[in-house]
């Protein structure tokens, strides 16, 4: 299970370097994909409902009577997550605005999406480094089964569905720099 959230984080850092690309290009002035921009975006959002929250929710639940002080990094991830959600959600309706060429101001819209990407490589951090460690440090290897077999389904499969509903962005997302090669 440790492994497979170390996969999904690799996953999605490689996402958010996908999105980084089309910040530089859009800062580089130029006009970026925000066809595959929508498609990152829609499939992050997914990935979070389905993913992100079933996992935070089942590791409070079984920590909080096995670990002291966790109610503070749950509280904190939890308000993380809502203002990232949020931002993304910000996200998605300036990219609607501007794919049906309603008039968005660039900068504006750079700037927000560089702060997207910063908040969200500073939540993986927060994952990997606080999150993940009381996991190794709180849960045997029957834990771990359960953890593994109470996430939606849908968790494995996610990867499979990029690649089939977004093959360009799984294009790019394959090139992207997988930070577990590091």
């Amino acid at each position: 299970m440790l492994t497979q959230l170390r996969q999904d984080h690799a996953n999605m850092a490689r996402l958010l370097h996908v999105l980084h690309l089309k910040h530089k290009t859009l800062a580089d002035g130029e006009r970026p994909n925000f066809r595959l921009i929508r498609e990152v975006v829609d499939y992050i959002l997914d990935y979070m409902s389905g993913f992100t929250i079933p996992l935070e929710r089942i590791c409070r639940e079984q920590l909080s009577s096995r670990a002291s002080d966790t109610d503070a990094l749950f509280a904190r991830l939890a308000e993380d997550y809502q203002h990232l959600h949020e931002q993304l959600m910000r996200l998605s309706g300036d990219i609607d605005m501007i794919l049906m060429d309603g008039v968005m101001p660039m900068d504006k819209f750079a700037e927000d999406l560089r702060a997207y990407l910063e908040a969200h490589r500073a939540y993986l951090r927060a994952e990997r480094e606080e999150l993940f460690p009381l996991i190794r440090e709180h849960f045997d290897d029957d834990d771990l089964t359960r953890l593994a077999a109470e996430m939606p389904p849908q968790a494995e499969s996610e990867l499979s569905r990029l690649q089939e509903a977004y093959p360009e962005l799984y294009s790019e997302f394959r090139d992207a720099p997988s930070p577990l090669d590091a």
